[in-house]
C-alpha cells in the first residue's frame, strides 16, 4: 500500500463501500419493482421469477472465479471490470424492452457483481494494516446493511413515480462516482505466486456450482426426489468432487485447499453457510408476511424492517472495533446466540400480531447480525495469507452464497410442506361441494396470498389460508434459530482462544 497519503485507506474503504452498497441496493431494490415489470414486459410467472434467479444463478456460479481474476491479474483493475459491467448491465436492464431480454441482461449483471463482491474486500485486508482490518470491515459490513434497509424504500419510491427501469438507471451514476473514487484512491495488488490461471479447476467448479444452485432454484418447481432435480444436484456434487481432487494434484490451485486446514477459516466458512442457510432462507418469508399477511406497501414493509438494518449498519463498526480487541470468538458467538434468539421470538408471531411485537424482535436479529458479520469476515481473512485473499473472499462469499440458495430451497419446502398440511385439514372440514375448489388455493396459501384466497372462497378460506402460512413460516423460524445455535456453538468451541488481533494473527502462508 502506498503511504504517501495517509488517509488512502480511507478513500479506498470509501470506494470499496460505494461499490457494495450498490450490490445490496441491487438485491432487494430490484424486488419491489417485479410486479410492475410483470405488467408491462408481459412477463410469465417463470420469466418473472428469472429476473432474479439469472442474476444469483451467475453470481453464485462465478463468484470463486472473481476473487482468483483479481489475484492473477491486479485487484484493482479486476474490480473496475467487474463494476463497469455491472453499471453497463445495469443500464441495459433499464433499456430491455421484453422479460427475455431482461434476463439476459441480469445474468450479464451478476457477472460482474461476482467480479465485484469478493475483491471488495481482498482490497481493505491489502489497504489496511493488520490491527485496523477488524474496523474496516465492521464499517463494510455496516454499509452493506444501509443497502439493504434503502432498497425496499428507494424501490417503492422510486417504481411509483419513475416506473420499473429506475430501479437500474440508478446504478449508473454510483457505479460512475465508485469508478472514480478507486482510479484515484486504490492502490494495485496481487498475488505474485499465482503466474496462470487452473483452467480445469476453474471450470470444474463454476460447473459444480452452477448446477447445484441452479438444482435448488429448480426445487420451486419440481420434487426434491425428481430424476430432474437428483440429477442436477448429483452431478454438481459429483462437479465439486472431481474438482477436489483435481485441485490437490495441481501446482497451482485455483483455491489452496490448505486453506481448509486452518481451523480458524475453516470455522468462518462453515458458519457462513449456517448463515446463509438460516437468514436467506428464514427472513425471505418476512417480506411475504409484511405485504401478503398484513397487507403493507411494499414501501411500508421495507419501513418496518429498518430496525433490523440499521442495527447492522450501525452497530457493525462498533462490532469491528470490538473484534480488533478481543478476536473474533466472543463476537461469533455472542451474535449468533442473539440472533438465535430473534428468530425464536418470531415463531411466536402470528397473523394478529401487533408492530410494536415484531420491531424489538428486528433489533435483536439486526444487533446479531452485525456482531457476527464482521467478525466472521475478519476470521477468515486473517487467517491465510494476505496475497491469497481474493480467492479467500471468494471462498468466503461463495459459502454464504451457497448457503442462502440452500436456505431458501430448503426453508421454502418446509414452508410449503407446513402449510400445505395445514391447508387440508382445513379443507377436509368444508362441505364436499366446497373441498375441490378449495384445494385447488394450495399454491396461494403457500405464498401467503390468504387476502387472494378469500376473495375466491370466502372470508373463512382467508383466515384459514393466512392461519397456515404462518405456521409454515414458524417452522422455518424455528430451523433458523436452531441453525444459529449451532453457529454460536460452533464459534465457541471451533475458533481458537487467542489475544487482539494486533498481537496474536500470523498469516498462515498457503501456497
Amino acid at each position: 500500500m502506498t503511504t504517501d497519503n495517509p488517509n488512502r485507506k480511507w478513500f479506498t474503504l470509501f470506494a470499496m463501500c460505494f461499490a457494495l452498497f450498490m450490490i445490496m441496493l441491487d438485491n432487494t431494490i430490484v424486488n419491489v419493482a417485479l410486479p410492475t415489470i410483470q405488467r408491462e414486459l408481459n412477463a410469465t410467472p417463470a420469466n418473472l421469477e428469472w429476473t432474479v434467479n439469472a442474476y444469483v444463478l451467475s453470481f453464485a456460479s462465478l463468484i470463486l472465479l472473481g476473487g482468483k481474476l483479481g489475484d492473477r491479474f491486479g485487484r484493482k483493475r479486476m474490480f473496475i471490470v467487474g463494476l463497469a459491467l455491472f453499471t453497463v448491465f445495469s443500464v441495459a436492464c433499464a433499456l430491455a424492452t421484453s422479460d427475455t431480454q431482461l434476463i439476459i441482461a441480469r445474468a450479464l449483471q451478476g457477472i460482474g457483481a461476482a467480479i465485484m463482491n469478493p475483491l471488495s474486500l481482498s482490497i481493505l485486508v491489502n489497504a489496511f494494516p493488520r490491527p485496523q482490518i477488524p474496523v474496516a470491515i465492521g464499517i463494510w459490513a455496516g454499509i452493506s446493511g444501509l443497502g439493504i434497509a434503502v432498497g425496499p424504500i428507494a424501490g417503492g419510491f422510486l417504481v411509483e413515480h419513475y416506473g420499473w427501469a429506475s430501479v437500474f438507471w440508478v446504478n449508473a451514476p454510483v457505479g460512475v462516482i465508485a469508478a472514480i473514487v478507486c482510479l484515484m484512491a486504490v492502490d494495485e495488488s496481487r498475488d505474485p505466486s499465482t503466474t496462470r490461471l487452473d483452467a480445469v479447476g476453474t471450470v470444474l467448479v463454476t460447473g459444480g456450482l452452477f448446477a447445484l444452485t441452479f438444482g435448488l432454484i429448480k426445487t420451486n418447481e419440481h420434487s426434491w426426489f425428481s430424476a430432474y432435480i437428483v440429477g442436477l444436484l448429483a452431478a454438481g456434487v459429483v462437479a465439486i468432487i472431481a474438482w477436489i481432487v483435481w485441485e490437490l494434484r495441481v501446482d497451482q490451485p485455483m483455491v489452496p485447499l490448505g486453506f481448509f486446514k486452518i481451523r480458524q477459516f475453516a470455522v468462518a466458512n462453515a458458519v457462513a453457510v449456517l448463515v446463509g442457510v438460516a437468514l436467506f432462507g428464514s427472513l425471505f418469508f418476512v417480506t411475504l408476511y409484511f405485504q401478503n399477511v398484513k397487507g403493507y406497501s411494499a414501501v411500508d414493509a421495507g419501513l418496518r424492517s429498518m430496525p433490523m438494518t440499521l442495527m447492522i449498519m450501525f452497530v457493525a463498526p462498533l462490532a469491528g472495533r470490538l473484534n480488533q480487541k478481543v478476536g473474533p470468538r466472543i463476537p461469533m458467538t455472542f451474535g449468533m446466540g442473539l440472533t438465535a434468539v430473534g428468530m425464536f421470538g418470531l415463531t411466536q408471531i402470528d397473523e394478529a400480531s401487533r408492530y410494536a411485537r415484531i420491531w424489538p424482535l428486528f433489533t435483536c436479529l439486526g444487533a446479531g447480525i452485525a456482531m457476527a458479520m464482521p467478525a466472521l469476515s475478519g476470521a477468515a481473512m486473517s487467517a491465510v495469507d494476505p496475497r491469497k485473499s481474493g480467492v479467500a473472499s471468494g471462498v468466503l462469499n461463495s459459502s454464504r452464497q451457497v448457503g442462502g440458495a440452500i436456505g431458501i430451497a430448503v426453508m421454502g419446502s418446509v414452508v410449503a410442506a407446513i402449510s400445505a398440511s395445514d391447508w387440508k385439514t382445513h379443507v377436509a372440514s368444508l362441505p364436499t361441494a366446497l373441498q375441490a375448489k378449495a384445494a385447488g388455493l394450495e399454491q396461494l396459501v403457500v405464498g401467503g396470498q390468504g387476502a387472494l384466497v378469500g376473495r375466491i372462497a370466502g372470508e373463512p378460506a382467508h383466515a384459514a389460508a393466512s392461519k397456515a402460512f404462518v405456521n409454515g413460516m414458524h417452522g422455518a423460524f424455528w430451523a433458523g434459530a436452531a441453525l444459529c445455535l449451532i453457529a454460536s456453538a460452533l464459534s465457541a468451541f471451533g475458533l481458537p482462544q487467542h489475544a487482539p488481533v494486533e498481537q496474536a494473527i500470523t498469516p498462515a502462508l498457503v501456497d
